[in-house]
């Protein structure tokens, strides 16, 4: 499969994309079994990646505090969004 870079190191856009790849070549059927076995686990270890991405992403929208209205005034550190 070549030199792929650490899932780690990616952003939430290129993990996706990445992701949509792994589908791709899964899909298509034409990959050997080895390598689909190989495609899989990348494929889990990129989904697991957006999937932090994503709750990290909610945590911190739903750290923005309102008014009695609940219009948005502010926000505060995720640290205090769990208290």
């Amino acid at each position: 499969m070549g030199t792929l870079p650490d899932i780690a190191a990616l952003s939430f856009e290129e993990a996706l994309k990445a992701l949509e790849d792994v589908v791709r070549k899964l899909e298509s059927g034409e990959a050997p079994l080895d390598e689909s076995i190989e495609l899989y686990a990348r494929g889990d270890a990129l989904r697991a990646h957006c999937q932090k991405r994503l709750d990290a992403a909610q945590a911190r929208i739903e750290a923005i505090v309102s008014d009695r209205d609940g219009k948005p005034v502010g926000t505060r550190p995720f640290d205090e969004a769990s208290a």
